[in-house]
């Protein structure tokens, strides 16, 4: 019996990848294409608002952006970090145990912090009574938003102690068991 033969193929052409592969561009770029399309995304994002807000009064919105640079470079910043260290400090001396924690504990303090004085620096107008005429638009009265604001940052701080509190019941070493006696 005869072996029936299959017809041959002619050979492949291969054509040059014109697209890059997702290792090429992992490599060349350091992360993923996503991380690509996000960062031009929010680079387009800010492009355009700085365009709405450069359409106005440029020169005042060019002094402001000055202003804040500078404000936050001499002012702010050593604040903060002087206020970090001293915290930073003060939580090795009260919580010398000789274990360092994975994460260290005064994190609980600086979120609720920084989300606390973030919402105070965005509503601070409303929050410090500064601007009149949001009752009419909000139907609030002033009074209200400083109440607001110490509320939601109290329930920061709360739920950042719960986190600790979670956190080191978690992390706690296992109780020597008591040994069995014949």
């Amino acid at each position: 019996m005869k072996r029936r033969q299959s017809p041959r193929r002619p050979p492949r052409l291969r054509l040059p990848r014109l697209a890059p592969s997702r290792e090429a561009i992992r490599r060349r770029y350091g992360a993923s294409s996503l991380h690509l399309l996000l960062v031009l995304c929010s680079f387009a994002l800010a492009g355009y608002a700085g365009v709405r807000l450069l359409k106005g009064e440029p020169l005042k919105v060019a002094l402001w952006f000055v202003g804040a640079a500078f404000a936050h470079d001499l002012l702010l910043l050593p604040l903060y970090t002087l206020t970090d260290r001293a915290a930073q400090a003060l939580a090795r001396r009260l919580g010398s145990t000789g274990q360092h924690p994975r994460v260290p504990q005064v994190n609980y303090v600086r979120v609720p912090v920084f989300l606390s004085l973030l919402l105070l620096s965005v509503w601070y107008p409303l929050v410090l009574r500064r601007v009149p005429g949001y009752q009419g638009a909000t139907g609030l009265g002033p009074d209200s938003f400083l109440g607001h604001w110490l509320l939601i940052t109290a329930t920061l701080f709360a739920l950042s102690a719960l986190c600790l509190i979670t956190a080191t019941i978690r992390n706690r070493p296992p109780k020597p068991r008591p040994a069995k006696t014949p």
